[in-house]
């Protein structure tokens, strides 16, 4: 599922200075809910008219859903590609494909984009986006925006200037309240041959969501998650926790670990700072962000097929995931890039992220070695959970196309889907529960 690790490392905690920097004018402000959504995004469909107008999102199921379902039918089903892009046309279209899509294409004959009509599914509660509109003159970052302060829970920049102001938008974004899953993940090697890396369940958490009507506060924590490994053998009974605050700058992220041989929790430092997924952008403070802009781009998206598959092998195809399950559509995305700053150590020296302008989530990202070479691509496959209003982006993938390899992590179909809970309690958030819940 979503990995994480600490935002600041301890030097970073030594800066004096607030630096806060204020959101947009009320001027400004005044065209959400007018010209744009109130998180932001162009209510207006594009020049051609294949990106369509927004009108609110799809909330309504389709035939065949019951109420309390966690299998949700594909709203799209009977649909046909208007589009498909392979190695053969892939330059014709290179300027609305990530960097790492355009790379599959010329690689492997075989891998296919199959172009369908765009539907912006993306709905919010009316709660966030009330709030996502008041925060666009009222929340501010602080200290280079590392930290954002006087936020509400919901879109803290619908109009961002700056690149760090929109990955925080990504970080933030509302994606349910308490959510659990069981999942699968698998490992494809460069001979073609898929492995189950592990089997596990899931709980995430956003408790800063759980009262609409209180600021966020510094201490806040945004994002908690804990995993529970129950397959293959190997890894059965290890878990996972994890916490990011709000302002890193006074409550760093936290990370606990668990393995069965040792019988006991430690707190690591370090998890997974360099993982790959789209997921994955909270080294804010190790890159200088860049705000590219908005742009049309061709991107997996209403991946209800892929989201909810019942056999998961059929997805793991040689070099890359098998095309028949990837729904790709034209969407406007926020175009933003991190260049590592002087003298700060990463695996990338640059990434490239792709944010979708109706629900900022990140549907993609390029990621660069210290020799500006292209090193791995990551996709979020988004299906809008429509008896929910939570845009759900639980499958993600990361393609190595240095050893031509990739994995897909957040496998939930053969486990009876994505679950929208009741948030765990504060006891079942501690270190010490892992303990007691893995012990084999």
């Amino acid at each position: 599922m979503k990995f994480a690790k600490s935002l600041l490392t301890a030097s970073l905690f030594m800066a004096p200075a607030i630096n806060a920097h204020a959101s947009v004018s009320s001027e400004t402000a005044a065209s959400l809910g007018s010209s744009l959504t109130f998180v932001g995004a162009e209510k207006a469909g594009n020049a051609d008219g294949s990106i369509p107008a927004y009108s609110g999102g799809l909330t309504t199921a389709p035939a065949g859903f019951k109420t309390g379902d966690t299998m949700r039918p594909d709203p799209f089903a009977g649909e046909k590609p208007l589009l498909v892009i392979n190695g053969k046309n892939v330059d014709q279209y290179q300027g609305m494909l990530t960097a790492t899509t355009v790379a599959l294409a010329r690689r492997y004959p075989s891998f296919r984009i199959d172009v369908y009509p765009t539907h912006r599914t993306a709905a919010l509660p009316q709660a966030v986006l009330n709030n996502s509109r008041r925060n666009a003159t009222a929340a501010k970052s602080l200290n280079g925006g590392r930290a954002i302060d006087n936020a509400m829970p919901g879109v803290p920049f619908p109009i961002p200037q700056s690149g760090v102001e929109a990955m925080w938008n990504f970080l933030l974004r509302y994606q349910g309240v308490s959510i659990t899953s069981k999942y699968d993940s698998w490992s494809v090697d460069a001979a073609g041959v898929p492995s189950l890396a592990v089997t596990g369940e899931a709980f995430i958490s956003f408790p800063m969501y759980e009262n609409m009507t209180k600021p966020i506060s510094n201490t806040d924590t945004y994002y908690q998650m804990k995993l529970s490994y129950t397959g293959p053998a190997r890894r059965a009974g290890e878990s996972i926790m994890l916490k990011n605050a709000v302002n890193p700058l006074q409550q760093p992220g936290r990370g606990w670990q668990y393995l069965p041989g040792q019988r006991r929790v430690k707190l690591i430092s370090v998890l997974a700072y360099d993982t790959p997924n789209p997921g994955t952008a909270r080294a804010l403070e190790l890159y200088n962000w860049t705000l590219v802009g908005k742009q049309e781009m061709i991107v997996p998206y209403n991946t209800y097929k892929l989201t909810y598959v019942q056999d998961p092998k059929s997805l793991t195809t040689p070099n890359h995931l098998a095309p028949d399950y990837v729904r790709w559509e034209k969407h406007r995305v926020w175009v933003v890039e991190g260049n590592l700053k002087p003298g700060a150590k990463h695996i990338y020296q640059k990434r490239r992220f792709y944010l979708d302008e109706d629900s900022w989530a990140a549907l993609a990202s390029d990621q660069y070695n210290a020799s500006g070479q292209l090193y791995r691509g990551s996709f979020a496959f988004l299906s809008q959970s429509y008896d929910k209003l939570v845009p759900d982006a639980t499958p993600f993938m990361t393609y190595d196309l240095a050893l031509g390899t990739y994995n897909i992590n957040g496998v939930v179909g053969p486990h009876g889907g994505i679950k929208y809970i009741e948030p765990l309690s504060t006891a079942q958030w501690s270190p010490e529960s892992m303990a007691g819940a893995n012990i084999r």
